[in-house]
């Protein structure tokens, strides 16, 4: 597979299920003390990342979960955030300034702080009052915050079946190995017929609205520079969809919740009027060793890793490497 390191994709996911020892260990301690409330805090992509699983909690808990924008909260703060608030972050380089400074804020409250990243010695890790470490440059965070909100609603009892996903987990890092090589011939005819395409309409909804959002701003727009427009499929109907025209590229991400059919109906409109739509859907994967309940809980992961592909052809084809930046840690801001 292009660009693909199949040692290290395995044992950076592998580093990341291997923290449910002490995800565990930690959940339990604060559910036994007790807590008020739960930010989840992030930038940018770990901002995105954040949604699926304040998402879940939406739907299967009482406790108030939110996901908060680190540069906004210490800007405008959080009149639930103090003594009784757990608040997690998660940096793959552990040194993002408005995480690091949202941590500081977090703490002068009150809040029990949480870090996660890939380096002990960063400032994300070593500012928290507790981290846990995966593999340097280990993504996405998917599968610690499984763990972490599975296990804190199985103690809550707001979700059955958590030590079945927790040991399916176990084997993930060799079931998306899998979903990458499957998806490696639609990510190459992908790019190849959109090398010359300079804006692309992305659609998602439920726990992949995040990724959309993600994948739209941090991937195309900041890695590719290439320019989006992104909406909820849930919203799709209340205004971005004047922007379709005949020769709009149009991308749909599809998952396996609830909110399937609200995607449904925004693909069918779109191929009434686009003649460029293309659908990644993860029905399309088989995740062989993972129980049809959880399916949907993994699509975030199963898409990263097929747009992951996606995204190493389109380096190749538009020849922008994804490492280029003019002003993101080039410029002062």
């Amino acid at each position: 597979m292009l660009g693909f390191n199949e040692p290290q994709f395995l044992s950076q996911l592998a580093s990341t299920v291997a923290l449910r020892p002490q995800i565990e260990e930690l959940v339990d301690r604060l559910v036994e003390e007790g807590f008020d409330n739960l930010l989840l805090v992030g930038a940018g992509g770990t901002y995105a990342q954040m949604w699926p699983y304040e998402h879940l909690a939406r739907r299967s808990s009482r406790l108030a979960v939110r996901a908060a924008i680190a540069a906004e909260l210490i800007a405008s703060g959080d009149a639930s955030l103090g003594e009784r608030t757990v608040a997690i972050f998660t940096s793959v380089s552990g040194t993002t300034d408005d995480s690091v400074r949202a941590i500081e804020y977090c703490k002068a409250k009150g809040a029990y702080t949480i870090g996660f990243t890939g380096y002990p010695d960063s400032p994300v890790a070593t500012k928290a009052d507790v981290a846990l470490v995966s593999e340097p440059k280990s993504w996405p965070f998917d599968p610690q915050m499984l763990l972490f909100m599975g296990r804190l609603l199985s103690r809550r009892g707001e979700f059955d079946g958590y030590d079945k996903l927790a040991d399916e987990l176990a084997g993930i890092p060799g079931v998306l190995l899998e979903v990458a090589k499957q998806a490696e011939p639609a990510a190459a005819a992908f790019a190849e017929a959109h090398k010359d395409t300079g804006y692309h309409f992305l659609v998602g909804g439920g726990n992949l609205w995040g990724f959309t959002y993600l994948y739209s701003m941090c991937i195309l727009e900041e890695m590719q520079w290439l320019r989006t427009t992104r909406v909820h499929s849930a919203e799709f109907f209340h205004g971005s969809l004047e922007l379709l025209e005949e020769d709009t590229s149009v991308i749909v991400f599809q998952g396996e919740d609830e909110t399937r059919a609200l995607t449904d109906r925004a693909e069918s409109f779109a191929r009434r009027v686009s003649k460029d739509v293309t659908v990644f859907d993860t029905r399309d994967y088989p995740l062989d060793g993972i129980s049809p309940e959880f399916r949907g809980l993994l699509a975030p992961l199963v898409l990263d890793t097929v747009m992951g592909r996606v995204s190493k052809h389109l380096e190749r084809v538009r020849d922008h490497s994804l490492d280029l930046r003019r002003y993101y840690r080039v410029m002062d801001y």
